[in-house]
């Protein structure tokens, strides 16, 4: 199983892009999680923090549930993209929960915060959407569910902050298309779908732009707070 996943570590050198020594795979032992995980590490960085492309995102210490119900689902291929659904296709549940759960449990340092060259207006809609939502369409805001500090909540919502625009942009994309999906109740699609293409954008760029917080990790679950009721928290 270890050669299997390192053959696809190498797969993995030639569909990134990575220029940092962090996303170049290495280990001190071979019979360890470190060394099981490195088909992961040229996209998203050695300790999951991501790398310089923006498709690629952080992983590290988002909740170790929702990093497993992503890897089933590209296992499965409920959610599809290639490289991802070639690298996991034959490794088992318990597995897939060992790698999820050595992610989790990572706090490396974030990236700088991106500024991406919007207008103050875009932002300004962008930052209504995620603290206050828009309740005339009835979109919820992002920090009822992904937390004050966009760092996720357990066990299934991930946190937002340190992501690129482009990879949001993409996602919320996929969700409105119907492309990407979860658990039912299916949360995420219900809200995408009440986003316009403005909104997306908007949206994007203000969460690419915000500070981590000094803790990182996910909040607690919290199913009283959140405004739909969402299948990935059972």
């Amino acid at each position: 199983m270890l050669r299997t996943l390192a053959f696809f570590a190498g797969l993995a050198v030639s569909t990134c892009a990575w220029s940092q020594d962090e996303a170049v795979p290495a280990f001190k032992s071979i019979d360890s999680v470190e060394a099981r995980v490195q088909g992961c590490v040229t996209c998203h960085g050695q300790s999951g923090q991501g790398t310089e492309n923006g498709y690629f995102p952080r992983i590290a210490g988002k909740p170790a549930a929702y990093l497993y119900n992503q890897l089933i689902a590209f296992r499965d291929g409920t959610r599809k993209y290639p490289p991802m659904n070639y690298l996991v296709a034959y490794l088992p549940d318990p597995y897939l929960k060992e790698m999820a759960q050595h992610f989790a449990s990572l706090r490396p340092a974030f990236a700088a915060k991106e500024q991406p060259n919007v207008a103050a207006g875009v932002v300004e809609r962008g930052k209504a959407i995620a603290t206050t939502g828009d309740p005339s369409r009835g979109i919820p805001p992002c920090i009822a569910c992904h937390g004050a500090g966009l760092t996720g909540m357990e066990p299934g919502i991930p946190g937002l902050v340190g992501l690129r625009a482009a990879y949001i942009t993409a996602q919320l994309t996929r969700w409105r298309v119907g492309d990407r999906r979860a658990a039912d109740p299916d949360c995420m699609k219900r809200i995408a779908t009440r986003l316009s293409e403005t909104d997306v954008a908007a949206v994007s760029a203000w969460l690419a732009m915000q500070d981590p917080p000094k803790d990182a990790s996910p909040e607690s679950s919290n199913l009283v707070r959140m405004p739909l009721s969402c299948g990935s928290q059972r």
